[in-house]
């Protein structure tokens, strides 16, 4: 459980800081901060995805709620307009944990108010629930309902398109303001339901106004919901694209807890950490037509090829959802064409890197279950056709070089993990050959040298050339690490973290020496308590800070900005030289303290996409990333 006491919730900078996420399965969400007031675009009671895991839609936007008790009137929402925060609910509000959904509780003379909220898995609905304590009977809770009714992306304005009518029936509202958008339904206790039709103006986003972004928005109130909690002091609130009695609330409670409870139960006798971790995972794992899927982060990503594959081991196998890994791994061998994965689904192919990614998925798929004749069936003629394709040449310019190594690339076009792109400017272009492309490459190979069996030995024979070529070309003797990117005669000495994929992947081109050294490079220049810098400081293209507006920010993402999924590839290359004895033991336990305290930091229970790379390492970009959460899950297992 995480908590707050007043310390935090009543500082509206830190209280605004921290933000919540609950997801469905489905790709849907809701998510806003620990005060209460959004400061993103993305934070809903109920963004809806209704065609999953896209088509992602902001239906009900937030609830202003006021509680009425002996003719005092106490705020519990909190807003910023422009120029003034109002209400003020925060002031008031004296707990908010997760347990294991958003859970507040306000204090107002002798009157407590608790809130919950969650989302039901596999549908598009959330539960708010409300508990009086003290004198409930003599209390009324006033509750308006704001809709939003947009794409995820986009902010709502004042508009006479919108139809402001709804339609009642006991126990039951149905609001539904455009045509192209179904019908949001509120199912409730209320005792009364009074009409209201107007626009709340102006609310400000934070964060959007931070990233240079459009960031005020106007809401629409179709109604006011009262409230008389009465001797049990509760009320319910459903709203969903499906209608939902109030009264069937309880079940749903239960059913999700009693979810989540067996999710968790293979963790049950781990550390925290850990046991933080398996349940962080959950929140990225979906159910689509097709299949099992992963969303790539929350509140902004979608399903990417790359992150999918190198988040799979962490996200399903080490949490024992076997079958949703082969789901996945089935579902992208269908999308492959012309030898490449998609790197975004339902059909980009702009990456050289996210097919050999599929490789080393394959390669944890088999080692966690022994499968092997199932990936023999339903797999070795799809993964043989893509190193056929790589061989002969596909998209981009990727294909086997004389030498034996993969070189890829063409003007204008971002195909490694380090894509940030601005216009047509790409900020890190990578052409050639890169290292972990190599080092993917090979680990490749050789994956496929053992499933070949006997028809294997031309793989061990590319992988064998493919060795021998890059450690004459790749290693530089003045740094005593790798080249970053080799192409031609040019050579690339950037001391970047993609060099430690040669030592942490399985199969290693590296002698042990010489991935001594690359760590103890790494470890100097990169390693910070949150992940790795992509870029040394001491380069002049360092960029400490991600901030600003787009291009500010794309500029930083990959020149010096902390990725926290690098930390699963250091510490995997440190177990792999040093072993698992009490010292290495208390090192990357050391290694991964400052992240399980960064739990209770920015995305609660969750891990950030990235950090500056400036101390004090403000966390930045999404709240939560799949493949931040499941490299660290995988290598802390590791121990």
């Amino acid at each position: 459980m995480i908590r707050f006491g007043p310390e935090i919730c009543q500082n509206l900078e830190l209280a605004a800081s921290r933000e919540w996420l609950e997801t469905n399965g489905l790709g849907g969400f809701a998510s806003s901060t620990v005060a209460g007031m959004h400061t993103r675009r993305y934070h809903a009671l109920l963004t809806a995805a209704l065609g999953p895991p896209l088509d992602r839609v902001v239906l009900l936007s937030r609830l202003q709620e006021t509680l009425v008790c002996r003719g005092c009137r106490y705020e519990l929402s909190t807003n910023r307009f422009p120029g003034v925060v109002h209400p003020r609910g925060f002031e008031s509000l004296r707990e908010f944990r997760l347990d294991p959904y958003p859970v507040y509780t306000w204090a107002f003379a002798d009157v407590e108010i608790e809130k919950s909220v969650f989302l039901v898995h596999g549908e598009n609905t959330v539960v708010i629930e409300y508990a009086v304590r003290g004198p409930a009977s003599e209390c009324r809770l006033e509750v308006r309902p704001l809709i939003a009714c947009r794409g995820f992306h986009a902010l709502t304005q004042e508009n006479g398109a919108l139809r402001p009518r709804y339609q009642e029936e006991p126990g039951r509202l149905a609001v539904q303001p455009y045509d192209a958008i179904p019908p949001l339904y509120l199912g409730h206790d209320a005792a009364a339901v009074r009409p209201a039709g107007d626009w709340w103006r102006r609310f400000e986003y934070d964060r959007e106004r931070e990233r240079g972004l459009d960031y005020r928005e106007d809401l629409f109130n179709p109604c006011v919901l009262e409230f008389a909690p009465g001797p049990r002091g509760r009320a319910v609130l459903v709203a969903s694209t499906v209608p939902h009695p109030a009264a069937g609330a309880a079940e749903l409670r239960e059913r999700e807890r009693s979810r989540r409870r067996r999710a968790a139960r293979p963790f049950a006798c781990r550390e925290p950490f850990v046991r933080a971790l398996a349940a962080a995972a959950d929140q990225f794992l979906i159910r689509r037509e097709g299949g099992a899927g992963v969303i790539a982060g929350y509140p902004w990503f979608g399903e990417w090829g790359r992150d999918t594959m190198v988040s799979l081991a962490g996200l399903t196998l080490a949490t024992g959802r076997v079958e949703q890994a082969r789901s996945i791994l089935l579902d992208y061998a269908r999308h492959v064409d012309q030898g490449m994965l998609p790197n975004v689904l339902p059909g980009q192919f702009n990456s050289v890197d996210a097919s050999l990614w599929f490789f080393e998925a394959v390669r944890q798929f088999l080692q966690f279950t022994g499968d092997s004749a199932w990936v023999r069936a339903n797999l070795l003629e799809t993964l043989a056709g893509m190193i056929g394709h790589h061989e002969r040449g596909t998209r981009y310019g990727i294909r086997l070089d004389e030498d034996g190594l993969l070189a890829a690339g063409v003007t204008g076009v971002q195909l490694t993990w380090m894509d940030a792109k601005v216009g047509e400017w790409v900020v890190t272009p990578r052409a050639g050959k890169p290292v972990e492309v190599q080092a993917l490459w090979y680990n490749a190979l050789r994956v496929m040298e053992r499933l070949a069996g006997s028809s294997g030995a031309c793989y061990g024979e590319m992988a064998g050339r493919a060795a021998a070529s890059f450690n004459r070309q790749f290693w530089n003797e003045d740094a005593g690490c790798l080249y970053d990117v080799v192409d031609g005669p040019s050579r690339d000495p950037s001391i970047r973290p993609n060099q430690v994929l040669a030592a942490s992947l399985p199969f290693t081109m590296l002698s042990r020496e010489k991935a001594e050294r690359v760590l103890k490079v790494v470890r100097r220049e990169l390693l910070t308590p949150y992940g790795l810098r992509t870029l040394s400081p001491r380069d002049p293209r360092y960029r400490g800070r991600y901030e600003g507006d787009q291009v500010s920010r794309d500029a930083a993402y990959h020149q010096g900005t902390v990725w926290p999924w690098l930390l699963g590839p250091f510490l995997t290359a440190w177990i792999n030289l040093y072993g698992r004895d009490d010292a290495v033991r208390r090192q990357v336990r050391q290694w991964l303290a400052p992240l399980q305290e960064h739990l209770e930091q920015a995305g609660l229970g969750q891990i950030s996409e990235i950090f500056d790379g400036d101390e004090p390492h403000h966390p930045r970009g999404c709240i939560a990333q799949a493949w931040s959460v499941a490299e660290l899950l995988r290598a802390a297992l590791l121990l």
